[in-house]
């Protein structure tokens, strides 16, 4: 399986992953972002993504402030930077916008273990399915997505599963 901790693989992906690469490389923003172990997550890396999709860096963090802080200092300068600390299921969160040589950038922190995480706990499970399911079925999550279907719900939909697709993929046993 990819090691999805590192960025290495995109640089041997598609066009998309290895521009994700440059870009990713060229902030250097796996380096600035390193005490809080960044995953890059999302449908870039499984390759499932659309024209409009973005790259999701994922990081373990305990103090919001300096968090927060260590982004506006790294990337305040780049276009439509926006940053905000919020509480949501009793979780705080610090979530970064901004765009860079053609890509959204989205950085996520929160106190729970990047692993642990549902959004590369999503994504493992979305690769492991699409592995599973080979070409006609990565077509079809791609066409959904395509149309405007978020990523969790394409998957329910195609697997037949029922109820919150957030949590339904979470409960599958990959």
């Amino acid at each position: 399986m990819t090691d999805f901790r590192n960025i290495e693989y995109l640089k041997f992906g598609n066009i998309r992953q290895r521009k994700a690469y440059d870009t990713l490389l060229g902030l250097d923003i796996m380096q600035v972002l390193k005490a809080y172990t960044p995953i890059l997550t999302g449908t870039i890396p499984i390759d499932i993504d659309v024209p409009q999709s973005d790259l999701d860096i994922i990081c373990e963090c305990e103090d919001h402030a300096k968090f927060s802080n260590m982004i506006i200092g790294s990337f305040q300068k780049e276009k439509n930077f926006a940053i905000s600390t919020r509480t949501y299921s009793k979780t705080k969160r610090t979530i970064c916008r901004f765009r860079s040589n053609g890509f959204d950038i989205e950085i996520f922190g929160q106190n729970i273990p990047t692993e642990q995480q549902d959004a590369y706990r999503h994504m493992i499970i979305e690769y492991k399915i699409l592995k599973e399911k080979g070409v006609e079925f990565r077509s079809k999550i791609k066409k959904l997505k395509s149309n405007g279907v978020k990523t969790e719900q394409a998957f329910a939909q195609l697997l037949g599963l029922k109820g919150d697709p957030y949590k339904e993929l979470l409960n599958l046993r990959y």
